[in-house]
């Protein structure tokens, strides 16, 4: 007879140090939002909370002029967290983490398109070529067309 799988919330909660993993990554991200909010604007979209040890809340951001704006808030933030989530909170401390810049930065869309014109005039050139120039000349026209019906 085959052993059912178990639920991951059952999983979860039966290994050892899973637990409080969870609880403080819970908290962690609950943290995070609170933290966001109170810091509203462009910083909030610049840090991330990455940790809580022994009392102290580690904040990460991407640069160090960021760095040195939230060091600046640093007792707003304290005793707000203080006074509403963590009263055990002693410190903050900001860390400079840049690869942090680059998860958060937005990709831009490939907004090139080729006009009719540009392709029959590439279209042109790929029949006076040979050989696999004329082909992707070729294809590279055929985008013009489908930019067009999408």
């Amino acid at each position: 007879m085959k052993k059912l799988p178990l639920d991951l919330s059952q999983l979860l909660h039966q290994q050892s140090g899973l637990p409080q993993l969870a609880e403080k990554a819970e908290l962690l991200l609950h943290l995070n939002h609170h933290v966001k909010c109170v810091l509203k604007g462009p910083v909030a979209k610049q840090l991330k909370v990455a940790n809580l040890r022994q009392g102290t809340l580690v904040i990460e951001t991407s640069t160090s002029a960021w760095a040195a704006r939230i060091n600046f808030q640093k007792i707003q933030i304290l005793q707000q967290l203080q006074a509403e989530i963590l009263p055990m909170l002693t410190a903050i401390e900001v860390k400079v983490n840049p690869r942090l810049h680059t998860q958060t930065s937005p990709v831009t869309p490939n907004n090139r398109h080729i006009s009719h014109t540009a392709a029959s005039h590439i279209e042109a050139i790929a029949e006076q070529t040979d050989g696999s120039l004329a082909q992707k000349l070729k294809r590279l026209a055929a985008l013009a067309s489908r930019s067009r019906q999408s």
